[in-house]
């Protein structure tokens, strides 16, 4: 596996891609070697990427500039045969939340910022649909790559993927014998609290607090079974596999989830972007649940919290736009919840590198605070915990520049018979700790769901 450095030269990529008959996402997913990668957002390809051809890394508060200037030297020596724009080689990875994130447990493999170019691609080109059009794609990078032998990799993967079973039935959740709050109430109250009276001093507008859920698991966790089920219940997420390169000794670390919040896409001139912010439950009945989301649309606490995260994604946005146009408000309705969301649209006044966009919109308010130091600075006081690479951008990133990332919520992260999920709720002048306690329980759940069995729930 080669690891480039934005100095790096010498090197030579050479891609070759093939339509295949569409495998079985969990087949292929099954399959793959380590580093394995999904991808899958609405309106995108799916994406399963098998190995890495090249890796980049960086840490720091320059981590986006270092990999936008390594991902740029790569493609640059491109040798590339795509066949179609869904199968272009694309770099796929994310960053860390905090730029001097102290990669404590469970994120000790990850570093400031990690994106791999996959040995072998597998891409759906309408989702996971079995009936969709797929591609199977090998990369190679190296100072003496060879195009044949590409293309005889590429014979032979073409073989390999079209033989595989077609899906086979679900394997259950492996179940949950315990579990560990990193963050316990009163300590949650107290920091609430905190936060509160910062927010009333005029020292904070808003905060976001999460908190961490250790549980271990009963049985082995079958990631493409859970990121299949995923997929189902909550179509319009963007669903996400990262795995880093575990030090000797250490067992596979996984970082998945399925996040409703996008953070940026860039096509073109085009930017595309969301404010998601403001929750409640879902109903047993649709007039219950359309009762919560009336509920939802008119409380004060939860529109305030909005129109914070809606009018600074304006403001990031402004300096790089000709125009900015928000959408009407309206309700998002997920599985176990609702949020209220404005989609954002921007016109760029000039040519501007994806990075460069989610460099100026992370951390969002929905995921940070306002103002944004002050928040941060609240975070690093209250959460007795790393969060690593949680609520932080992960996405890809193609030759062009272009991309799209989505913020890393809805996740946990699977190291041997341990996972830790994450969730986190945001801070205003009228929170009550209680309510918030129980709005980060409600955010645990899709994943949590895909962990517990009936017996273990």
């Amino acid at each position: 596996m080669e690891s480039l450095r934005t100095d790096a030269a010498g090197y030579h990529l050479v891609s070759r891609s093939v339509p295949i008959a569409a495998p079985s996402f969990r087949a292929v997913l099954r399959e793959a070697d380590a580093p394995r990668t999904v991808w899958s957002a609405p309106k995108e390809a799916t994406v399963v990427g098998s190995g890495a051809a090249a890796t980049l890394t960086a840490d720091g508060s320059n981590r986006f500039d270092a990999i936008r200037e390594a991902a740029e030297t790569l493609f640059a020596s491109g040798d590339v045969h795509a066949g179609t724009e869904a199968a272009r080689p694309r770099l796929f990875g994310g960053f860390a939340f905090h730029g001097d994130s102290t990669s404590g447990p469970p994120w000790e493999d990850f570093p400031g910022a990690r994106f791999v170019f996959p040995r072998v691609q597998v891409t759906w080109t309408d989702g996971d649909d079995p009936d969709a059009d797929a591609w199977l794609t090998v990369n190679a990078v190296g100072d003496d790559v060879d195009s044949a032998a590409v293309e005889a990799r590429l014979a032979d993967a073409r073989e390999r993927i079209e033989s595989l079973p077609d899906a086979e039935p679900l394997v259950d959740p492996p179940g949950v014998s315990g579990r560990r709050r990193t963050t316990a109430r009163a300590d949650w109250t107290a920091g609430v609290e905190a936060a509160v009276d910062r927010i009333n001093s005029g020292d904070l507008k808003k905060v976001v607090l999460a908190q961490a859920l250790d549980v271990d698991l009963e049985d082995d966790l079958s990631l493409p079974d859970v990121l299949s089920r995923l997929g189902q219940k909550y179509p319009d997420c963007y669903r996400f596999l990262i795995e880093p390169e575990p030090a000797d000794g250490r067992p596979q670390p996984s970082f998945f989830g399925a996040t409703p919040e996008r953070l940026v896409s860039v096509r073109g001139r085009t930017v595309e972007t969301d404010a998601l912010a403001g929750t409640t439950g879902r109903g047993e009945t649709p007039a219950e649940d359309e009762w919560l989301a009336q509920e939802l649309a008119r409380d004060e606490k939860n529109a305030h919290e909005h129109d914070l995260v809606a009018e600074t994604v304006e403001e990031q946005l402004s300096p790089f736009a000709a125009s900015v146009s928000p959408g009407p408000r309206r309700i998002k309705r997920l599985a176990t919840v609702q949020h209220l969301w404005t989609p954002i649209t921007a016109t760029l006044d000039r040519d501007e590198h994806v990075l460069s966009l989610v460099e100026a919109l992370h951390p969002t308010p929905a995921v940070g605070g306002l103002p944004p130091e002050a928040a941060l600075e609240t975070i690093r006081e209250t959460e007795p915990f790393d969060r690593g690479w949680y609520a932080a951008p992960v996405g890809w990133i193609d030759a062009a520049g272009y991309g799209t990332f989505a913020v890393a919520l809805r996740s946990a992260v699977a190291h041997g018979d341990v996972a830790t999920l994450f969730a986190g709720v945001g801070i205003v002048a009228d929170s009550d700790p209680d309510r918030e306690w129980d709005e980060v329980q409600l955010k645990y759940r899709p994943i949590l769901d895909e962990l517990e069995t009936d017996d273990t729930k």
